[in-house]
């Protein structure tokens, strides 16, 4: 089978290599469909924390049932990538999602950038009735909804999404779903006209909101952020930056803020994405703006950070 894997920043190689092999527990999967998200962008330059090289890339997939002991041979589906050892404070707690020994699929551990993948049968959700592409954006859109959860905002709350790339697209979506009063702050022109057209949210004109949730990862944005918090507000940090962040204290004190980090999703949110897509309540066609084939993978990432062609979310085809 074919796979592609980062050697170094910036080097994205094809390799043939051998099927992988099943145990019992696990199914043999065929991947069909790739989200690229920022996480593998930042790894593919250099900059992702908690990673190493060589690895294979991709967490957000579509994939097809070959062989299992437990689904149906042809039937689509998705993963959790969120490998967890259940044995930890925090697993124990009901918190897989931040794992002490979390290996996450494609950044600690080998992803999906390749034709098949074998995966332990509990982190399998089947799609029943789900698209290819629906259940490739299940997982990013629960990062959103993960977040959103942490920040348990009410109807009508204020909310300023900080940054409009995938996962604060998505955000936006589930806070207006939510009820929230959404407003964005994203310097991208091109993404903030698709954010006011197709999300109907505008440009962040207020100082003070009740939720800030950053889904930038970006040191400045992030510290800028702090000043957008309401009195009695919260700061959700969904993106991830590697350096250390720093903020007034007496700003932030004096205004009694929350402030809280948002990693990974767990079952209840992927659980909660899938049935909006049920319900027809998110439409994937409208976020998909960029779709690859498998020969076009060594140039992706080139093509992604080129601000000409206006990638909104891309996704790559294997099953062609």
């Amino acid at each position: 089978m074919q796979q592609w894997i980062c050697n170094e920043p910036g080097i994205l190689v094809s390799q043939q290599v051998e099927m992988p092999q099943r145990t019992p527990g696990f199914s043999l999967l065929r991947v069909r469909n790739i989200g690229i998200c920022g996480t593998d962008i930042h790894a593919f330059a250099g900059n992702q924390p908690f990673f190493s090289y060589p690895r294979i890339l991709g967490h957000e997939l579509a994939v097809e049932i070959v062989e299992s002991d437990t689904f149906s041979p042809g039937e689509l589906a998705t993963i959790i990538p969120y490998f967890n050892c259940n044995s930890c404070g925090a697993c124990a707690a009901g918190k897989s999602n931040c794992c002490e020994n979390i290996q996450v699929f494609g950044v600690h551990t080998d992803g999906g950038m390749r034709e098949y993948i074998v995966v332990e049968d509990r982190y399998i959700l089947p799609g029943n009735g789900l698209s290819a592409d629906e259940l490739t954006l299940v997982e990013p859109l629960s990062i959103a909804a993960h977040g959103l959860r942490r920040a348990a905002l009410n109807p009508g709350e204020k909310v300023l999404v900080m940054g409009a790339g995938p996962i604060g697209l998505f955000t936006i979506l589930l806070a207006k779903i939510q009820g929230a009063l959404v407003e964005v702050a994203e310097p991208n022109k091109a993404r903030l006209q698709f954010c006011t057209e197709n999300l109907r949210v505008a440009e962040a004109s207020s100082t003070a909101f009740n939720t800030v949730i950053d889904a930038t990862g970006n040191l400045n944005a992030i510290e800028s952020g702090f000043a957008k918090i309401a009195h009695g507000g919260k700061y959700i940090l969904i993106g991830l930056q590697k350096q250390a962040i720093s903020f007034s204290h007496p700003e932030f004190h004096k205004r009694e803020a929350t402030l809280m980090s948002s990693r990974n999703a767990t079952l209840e949110d992927f659980a909660y994405v899938m049935n909006l897509f049920r319900d027809k309540k998110i439409q994937a066609e409208k976020f998909i703006s960029h779709r690859f084939t498998k020969n076009q993978v060594p140039d992706i990432f080139t093509k992604i950070n080129d601000p000409s062609e206006q990638v909104i979310k891309a996704m790559i085809s294997l099953a062609e």
